[in-house]
């Protein structure tokens, strides 16, 4: 760096240019010389949190690619039940958020057409400790997460192009990253959390997510003088397929959702489609109380974003690793937000994933078949059930949505839901051992 900037000032500026060139592609040699024990692809929630547990296990050969230049914070908040405090606790990260957050102990549905009213509890006492759920921003999930890996662990706009796995010697192999800027890198193991659009995912050859018909909108309301509501997480729904609800995250600020059936005339436009939300909410009667909240929304934070998922049958029977790169999170299995699990099951894949497939300092082949065993059927299991708990009624259907309508309301709701409820939110990964006690192992 000196020597360029002593070169600055006698060079012309075609031989800087030349000169800068060969800096960084002498740089980009050496870093294509490094292997890496292990590669996270995507720094979201789940890139975050698995790359977190692997350093606390003493892993500190890693890096985390994130495509985007900067944190992502797409989908405003997030609910985290007491699965997912588990897993905070386990990496050291819950006391970052909970004296940011106030806990909330009730969950309230009603249907506004039969006037059917259901109310659960979200906080739950296990063995270890007392459980309870909390809505957050994801923003603030994601930097408390951030804040606990090395500096410079995470690269920013470096977009996975294409993966290739080579044996080297005695079954090891290693893996070829090419990314958008020419760079590849070399790694040992690749845990692809780069969401529903995985490309880790389509390398292993899972099949794509499908459309569950539905779209989200979800935004901020912000009361600057306060807003009354109770610590209550409140949702209402109708016959038809449209379903809202709203929860505070502070004195001042509530996050809202409304989920609907997509239309090809969606519009992206945040100023039009909480315009449309309020019209459709008054002309289908729903509570006076979720309308003064969309009215107060942040148009900013608005987005509306298609409900893809994973089927079950897909998650459970295809193999989602080959050799040592696998897959976590919405990479892995997608699912609709009707239980609200999707943020706190990628949180328990990287608990689960560090904990199997790392022994001591070292990979352990094997590991990523014990991870994908333990995971398959508990995230095939939250998959379907969100789908059933969000179904709608289909178009030229008839018959199909009236024993879909009885199944739901005399059998799902009434027996299955709370079990599944109360099997998804009650889930203790465990803590990750030691890195003396993986050393012993």
């Amino acid at each position: 760096m000196i020597l360029f900037l002593k070169a600055r000032q006698r060079l012309p500026r075609k031989s800087l240019m030349i000169l800068a060139k060969a800096i960084k592609a002498k740089s980009m040699e050496q870093q294509s010389n490094e292997v890496y024990e292990v590669v996270v692809v995507g720094a979201g929630i789940s890139g975050l949190a698995t790359a977190v547990a692997l350093t606390r296990l003493g892993i500190s050969n890693i890096i985390v690619l994130e495509k985007s230049d900067s944190l992502r914070s797409t989908g405003t908040a997030i609910t985290l039940f007491p699965n997912a405090w588990c897993v905070l606790d386990a990496l050291g990260v819950a006391p970052k958020l909970t004296y940011l957050y106030d806990p909330y102990d009730k969950w309230h549905i009603k249907n506004i057409e039969d006037g059917s009213r259901r109310t659960f509890t979200t906080t739950e006492t296990s063995p270890r400790r007392k459980m309870e759920a909390r809505v957050v921003h994801r923003k603030a999930l994601l930097e408390a997460l951030a804040s606990e890996l090395p500096h410079g662990i995470i690269r920013f706009s470096s977009k996975l192009i294409s993966i290739k796995s080579e044996a080297i010697k005695d079954l090891e192999r290693l893996n070829y990253l090419l990314l958008e800027d020419g760079t590849t890198i070399k790694t040992k193991a690749v845990i692809g959390c780069d969401g529903v659009h995985s490309r880790v995912a389509q390398w292993l050859g899972l099949p794509k997510p499908i459309s569950s018909g539905r779209s989200a909108i979800r935004a901020l309301a912000v009361f600057p003088d306060g807003h009354g509501f109770p610590n209550e997480y409140r949702t209402y729904l109708d016959n038809k397929g449209i379903k809202v609800g709203f929860v505070p995250l502070n004195k001042t600020e509530l996050y809202w959702f409304v989920v609907h059936k997509t239309s090809t005339s969606d519009s992206q436009d945040p100023d039009q489609i909480l315009q449309e939300v309020i019209e459709n909410l008054q002309a289908r009667n729903f509570p006076d109380d979720i309308l003064t909240v969309v009215k107060h929304s942040d148009s900013s934070s608005l987005i509306r974003t298609p409900l893809l998922l994973r089927t079950p049958w897909d998650i459970l029977f295809c193999r989602a690793h080959r050799w040592n790169v696998t897959v976590a999170g919405d990479a892995l299995h997608p699912m609709t937000p009707d239980m609200a699990q999707g943020g706190c099951t990628s949180l328990e894949d990287a608990v689960v994933l560090a904990r199997n497939v790392f022994s001591g300092t070292q990979i352990s082949d094997s590991g990523f078949a014990r991870y994908l065993r333990e995971r398959q059927w508990r995230t095939a299991c939250l998959t379907g059930s969100a789908y059933l708990a969000g179904w709608t009624p289909q178009d030229n259907r008839p018959i199909l949505n009236r024993f879909m309508a009885w199944f739901i309301k005399k059998i799902f709701n009434r027996f299955v839901f709370p079990k599944m409820r109360r099997y998804a939110i009650c889930y203790e990964c465990g803590d990750l051992p030691t890195i003396m006690e993986k050393k012993s192992t």
